[in-house]
């Protein structure tokens, strides 16, 4: 009864492969899995774009903040020689 049920499971995958596989090769799917392709590449590329402005925005905020603690620690030290100073 057991060898029978696994035959059984055996022989319904091998028959559920092979149609498959002949689904799989078939010039109609071919040209599902170009078209799926040629879009996913399409959404790669715009993707790739939005990146590219994000990391050019990231680089300005991080100039004007390099920029910002320049002008801070300069403004520190001119504060702490004013103050070092004697009267």
């Amino acid at each position: 009864m057991i060898i029978g049920k696994h035959l059984a499971l055996f022989l319904g995958g091998t028959l559920f492969g092979t149609a498959g596989l002949k689904l799989l090769t078939c010039k109609d799917a071919r040209k599902l899995y170009v078209h799926t392709t040629a879009a996913v590449l399409r959404c790669k590329d715009e993707v790739m774009r939005n990146v590219e402005c994000v990391q050019e925005g990231c680089s300005d905020i991080l100039a004007e903040a390099k920029a910002i603690n320049a002008k801070r620690e300069e403004e520190d030290a001119a504060a702490f020689i004013e103050e070092s100073e004697p009267v």
